[in-house]
């Protein structure tokens, strides 16, 4: 099961258009101690040429022009078998708006999260040109779905999240809102975990035990980050995003349930986060703790 992440940043990207953070204006400027990301998505696929995308980022067109693996074979014609949502946030849904070109679609998400979509957003209605254009798969939570024509199978299992901010208000929230994936190769049984956006670490440990890798939610470094830095008024957690550092953060929680053998890689990360920086303390910590931080376009096999 090859792995390739398309954009490892969390919503806005690095650097983020509306802001003059260090990590932006660094980035800005090509400081070789920070590295531009575009908005979190990955692709995924086995021995043949089909791909299961997670995520469709605003910038889900640079993303396929630049990774040759999602290049169309022919005239009107997409590697793209399947893409499956993690939940309904605009920086995880709005790619779909570039893929309407009468193309085909599959789509994987929990009924709530289609639900959002198809009856309570009118331009993503431009998607079904055709009655047959897009195909909805329920993800059921906890139940593996076999998606064979790319030799994986992906189970969705609720993750601590919250409602995607233009549905607060309108619905209550539900466990379908916010999913980590769990993505199994049919020819290995090895399996990957995405988990990248966890508002707190209970039934987290027991989702990832056993898995090969685990790319893990690396938004915020601390709970006040925004605040410290005059960005916002929100927590980490407020936002449904468990921070890495701290007593209570991942870097803690994971080093005490003792996933050694599981890989783990950082991604979502924020334009805020300190860890971004080569020659952070907060980078240091993090290798030193046996992480690594995903980079647009770092790939990997599991």
């Amino acid at each position: 099961m090859r792995v390739h992440v398309l954009g490892s940043g969390a919503g806005g990207g690095l650097p983020q258009w509306n802001c003059a953070c260090e990590n932006c204006m660094l980035a800005r400027t090509n400081d070789p101690r920070i590295a531009p990301r575009t908005q979190d998505s990955l692709a995924i696929g086995s021995k043949n040429e089909r791909t299961l995308l997670v995520n469709a980022s605003p910038d889900i067109l640079r993303h396929i022009e630049r990774f040759e693996r999602l290049w169309p074979r022919s005239a009107r014609q997409t590697p793209i078998a399947a893409i499956a949502l993690t939940n309904g946030d605009l920086d995880h849904v709005i790619g779909l708006l570039s893929l309407r070109e009468s193309q085909p679609l599959r789509i994987l998400a929990t009924p709530r999260v289609r639900a959002g979509l198809v009856e309570r957003n009118a331009v993503l209605r431009t998607l079904a040109r055709t009655p047959d254009q897009v195909t909805w798969t329920d993800f059921e939570l906890g139940r593996e779905l076999v998606l064979a024509d790319i030799g994986i199978a992906v189970t969705a299992y609720p993750a601590p999240g919250k409602l995607p901010v233009h549905l607060v208000g309108l619905v209550d929230p539900s466990p379908e809102d916010n999913v980590a994936l769990r993505v199994r190769d049919l020819a290995t049984g090895r399996a990957l975990v995405v988990a990248t956006a966890v508002g707190a670490f209970e039934g987290i440990a027991a989702l990832v035990s056993g898995a090969e890798v685990a790319l893990f939610d690396g938004t915020f470094w601390s709970d006040d980050e925004l605040i410290a830095l005059g960005l916002g008024r929100s927590r980490a957690r407020d936002m449904a995003h468990v921070p890495v550092g701290g007593h209570e953060g991942s870097l803690a929680r994971f080093a005490a349930a003792s996933f050694a053998k599981t890989r783990r890689i950082y991604t979502h990360i924020n334009n805020t986060n300190p860890m971004l920086r080569a020659d952070a303390p907060e980078r240091a910590e993090v290798e030193r703790a046996g992480w690594e931080i995903a980079f647009d376009g770092m790939e990997f096999t599991v």
